[in-house]
């Protein structure tokens, strides 16, 4: 046989061995984070995709969230507070499952305020953003999330919201609005729970980010360590739990 011919016989033989196509990695699951430009959000979602999820981080202003970006995970636009913003998100989504939502995006502020200095719109804003915010989103999430198999709502509040253990006052606007957003979790847990949901209102302690300050005791990633580990060991009979960073019950 002549070296063309052996060559070619070569290259023939690689190409017959090569018509199997191959095999594509598995897919992890799909979580969204809202808020996730900065902060814990940015925690979650740096977190997540290392460990093989498929992350949709939202931000206010995409063009900025440059350590976001550069997670390589997708980032789309979301105001919480503009229903037209999270119908915009709903659509892009569109027939791709959703395993879990992290209802994360925040405001604080007024900390320790007495009745007679609480800025009425400022309190306002906090209940958009903290509350209804979660709720709009989820609503227009839900049929993702049906389609999803982990089937996970992660509501993101504060021990501030807890009405047991409220003995110092202050804080009006950001304690009504976690307050309210332990409700709509508990809430939304009796509704999905039939269908196999789990929701949970988690506080993830008191962490240094732009809101936790400086002093806090714990940092993002080891917030956000602790959380998932708890989210790990979640089933649907704790659907409705309002629970601390180690997995431990807060009173409402």
């Amino acid at each position: 046989m002549s070296n063309i011919a052996f060559v070619f016989a070569v290259v023939v033989a690689c190409v017959i061995g090569q018509t199997e196509p191959a095999a594509e990695a598995p897919v992890g699951p799909t979580v969204v984070i809202t808020g996730a430009n900065r902060g814990l959000g940015l925690a979650f979602a740096r977190r997540l995709s290392a460990d093989g999820f498929r992350v949709i981080g939202t931000a206010r202003k995409p063009d900025a969230a440059d350590e976001l970006r550069s997670l390589g995970v997708r980032i789309e636009q979301l105001d919480v507070t503009d229903a037209a913003s999270v119908r915009r998100l709903a659509e892009a989504i569109g027939d791709t499952p959703v395993d879990i939502l992290i209802n994360n995006a925040g405001i604080g502020g007024g900390w320790g305020r007495p009745l007679k200095d609480v800025d009425i719109d400022e309190a306002e804003r906090m209940l958009q953003v903290n509350t209804l915010g979660p709720m709009r989103v989820t609503q227009a999430l839900l049929p993702a999330l049906r389609k999803g198999d982990r089937k996970l709502i992660l509501n993101i509040t504060s021990m501030l919201g807890s009405i047991e253990r409220n003995t110092r006052g202050g804080s009006y606007g950001y304690r009504e609005s976690k307050a309210a957003l332990n409700m709509f979790t508990r809430s939304l847990a009796a509704e999905l729970k039939p269908d196999g949901f789990t929701c949970i209102a988690m506080s993830p302690g008191w962490v240094k980010t732009d809101m936790g300050g400086p002093n806090a005791l714990l940092t993002p990633s080891q917030s956000i360590d602790a959380m998932l580990k708890v989210i790990e060991g979640l089933s649907t009979e704790q659907s409705g739990s309002f629970l601390n960073h180690a997995g431990e019950v807060i009173d409402w």
